[in-house]
């Protein structure tokens, strides 16, 4: 478990990344890097308004914006936190407006931590897009078919296995990692021939990730 902390600290508050996790990682370090600016963390806090308004003006100049209208052909289904649609024959893009987060970089530290844990359904960052005045962060992620519903028991004896306690709900915490992992409920996990399948996932840090 020490490994694993260790690699994620590196991928988190460190340089890691790997492949498509490029771009992502290159908004995650310019978040990390407004975050950090001045003497005290603490009082350096921004408000989340602020925070994404350095946001928009960083992918503005990064031509991270996508202009163009997304065809309401290729609409999916919508949730409390992000819109699908439709890609290719083999993956969707989600746009998501980090409402469930405090801020734009906790959305990007649970991206990140995805990638870490679920390789067959990775993020790849894209771009951002602006929509009625609300921001939202475009990802593609292989599209799963579920074969069968999802056994919540299953779900919860396999996450135990990996020391991440059920605290209530859909919710699970791993305290030796200092991970917060929620909302997994079997819209969210999905079960294709046997094996289970995290498509959409909320990881939080709790003050316990950052100690040795």
């Amino acid at each position: 478990m020490k490994q694993i902390k260790d690699e994620l600290q590196t991928i988190i508050i460190g340089n890691g990344q790997d492949g498509f996790t490029s771009q992502l990682k290159k908004v995650h370090n310019f978040l990390r890097g407004n975050e950090k600016t001045g003497s005290k963390l603490e009082e350096q806090k921004r408000l989340k308004s602020e925070e994404e308004q350095l946001l928009i003006s960083f992918a503005q100049e990064e031509n991270l914006i996508f202009s163009d209208a997304i065809s309401d052909n290729l609409f999916i289904s919508e949730g409390a936190e992000q819109r699908v649609y439709c890609f290719d024959d083999h993956s969707v893009i989600k746009l998501n407006g980090s409402i469930f987060y405090e801020y734009w970089l906790d959305y990007f530290n649970s991206l990140l931590i995805h990638n870490y844990f679920f390789k067959s359904t990775l993020y790849e960052f894209l771009v951002f897009k602006v929509i009625e005045g609300t921001l939202f962060a475009v990802v593609k992620q292989d599209f799963i078919l579920a074969t069968e519903t999802t056994d919540l028991n299953a779900l919860k004896v396999f996450l135990e296995y990996n020391q991440f306690t059920h605290i209530r709900n859909n919710d699970y915490y791993n305290t030796k990692l200092g991970i917060i992992f929620e909302d997994l409920h079997d819209e969210n996990v999905l079960c294709r021939d046997g094996l289970l399948y995290f498509i959409d996932t909320v990881f939080y840090l709790t003050p316990n990730f950052y100690e040795k």
